[in-house]
């Protein structure tokens, strides 16, 4: 096995020639020497933090610190969102009071009514039963199709300009008497 470096050079010779030339300098050179040592030795000591734990842990405790930083503003955010949330979802059941105070009498279904009005909503074709007097009125944009509680209900012009005020996805079919239509299919035919 190989000798450390310590012993080659004192097999060298080496180490006793630098001891005696450091008895050479004398007692005035031992002192300044070993204020040296001093020094050296607070420098290679560890630094204490504030709080009195070593700061050779420094790296764990800036990751600790850095995970905690992360994990309160996840939670920061998490709280937000859910504030959100919440006020969507209040915002949500204020407009249904609305259109349910709103649309009290107003509904101009009839019972006896037997003709489907079809209107594309969610992708499909749904469709609400009016007389013929109100098909035209539907058609002619006199009256609308509105949205509440899972039903259609015909409202007036009047009405469904307030419900589109409160909120504009309850507005299912409103039509323009003035538009032309863009698929060739006349709006009072009946299937």
């Amino acid at each position: 096995m190989a000798d450390s470096l310590r012993d080659q050079l004192l097999k060298s010779g080496l180490v006793q020639k630098l001891k005696s030339e450091a008895q050479v300098g004398g007692p005035g050179q031992r002192q300044k020497k070993a204020q040296k040592g001093d020094a050296s030795r607070q420098q290679a000591a560890p630094k204490k933090r504030a709080h009195g734990k070593p700061a050779s842990n420094a790296g764990e405790m800036d990751l600790a610190r850095a995970y905690g930083l992360r994990e309160r503003s996840d939670r920061e955010e998490r709280e937000q969102q859910k504030k959100q949330a919440e006020l969507r979802a209040r915002e949500k059941a204020e407009r249904k009071q609305k259109l349910a105070e709103l649309l009290a009498g107003r509904a101009l279904n009839h019972a006896d009514a037997d003709i489907a009005r079809h209107f594309p909503h969610g992708g499909k074709i749904r469709r609400v039963y009016c007389t013929a007097e109100q098909l035209k009125q539907v058609n002619a944009g006199h009256l609308a199709v509105v949205q509440h509680r899972g039903h259609y209900l015909l409202v007036n012009r009047e009405t469904a300009d307030q419900v589109c005020a409160i909120s504009e996805e309850a507005l299912v079919l409103l039509c323009d008497p003035n538009e032309a239509a863009d698929d060739g299919v006349p709006t009072d035919l009946v299937w």
